[in-house]
């Protein structure tokens, strides 16, 4: 079946089962491997992206429902010339061990931060539900609280 959609910016059509993941369409077919797969259970978060601006685990969400839809992946959140300040943010904390997960916790900082651009660490608790398992929850929250810094002065700038 052929189901189009914006992904980062770019209109694709994607000729696949209308039921594949998200996921696989976008690692396999398109070929962007920074969203990660975890557990594929949409439990653990590494395959956050957003779909319409929400944050979306990938993995059980069948590519039918992307028909129409705009889709921002980690590659299209920033770039190295211009970071999304939640990418800034965590490079400037120095965040990730590891980083296999990393992708899907700044997505889903991201989603929270155009919602709640001034979070509480009980904000932060009730929305960022992602796993890592090198258990860097603490610097994450510092990075979190940074990237509302920059979130903030963005937009005020612009």
């Amino acid at each position: 079946m052929d189901i189009s959609f914006q992904i980062n910016g770019t209109l694709r059509s994607v000729d696949v089962d209308e039921n594949t993941p998200l996921l696989w369409v976008v690692r396999d077919v398109i070929g962007l491997k920074g969203t990660k797969f975890g557990c594929g259970k949409a439990a653990c978060g590494a395959c956050t992206l957003h779909v319409d601006g929400e944050a979306v685990r990938s993995c059980s969400y069948a590519v039918k429902y992307a028909e129409g839809k705009n889709i921002t992946t980690i590659e299209g959140l920033g770039d190295a010339d211009n970071p999304h300040p939640v990418q800034q943010a965590w490079m400037e904390e120095v965040v990730p061990q590891c980083g296999y997960c990393q992708p899907g916790f700044m997505m889903a900082t991201a989603a929270m931060l155009d919602k709640t651009p001034n979070p509480t660490d009980e904000d932060i608790d009730a929305n960022i539900v992602n796993v890592c398992r090198c258990a860097t929850y603490y610097r994450m929250r510092k990075a979190i609280h940074r990237a509302a810094e920059l979130h903030t002065a963005n937009a005020q700038n612009s």
